[in-house]
């Protein structure tokens, strides 16, 4: 398992709530959520690759011809 590195993260007052808010709603603690937000923000712009489980490929077959 890679490293954690401790940072400080200054944010305002509202979105601390909503973001808050948001990881209890997902049963997440705060740090979890802007873990998996970042992640998932990164993985969208490509800049790391995505897990082999995440992958979803589709096969196309002969009963997926277009009317």
């Amino acid at each position: 398992m890679a490293s954690k590195k401790p940072f400080v993260l200054r944010i305002d007052s509202d979105k601390m709530e909503a973001l808050e808010k948001w990881a209890t709603d997902e049963f997440r603690s705060i740090n979890g959520q802007l873990e998996w937000i970042i992640d998932r923000a990164l993985r969208e712009s490509g800049r790391i690759s995505k897990k082999k489980t995440e992958i979803i490929t589709t096969k196309k077959t002969d009963d997926d011809t277009q009317v």
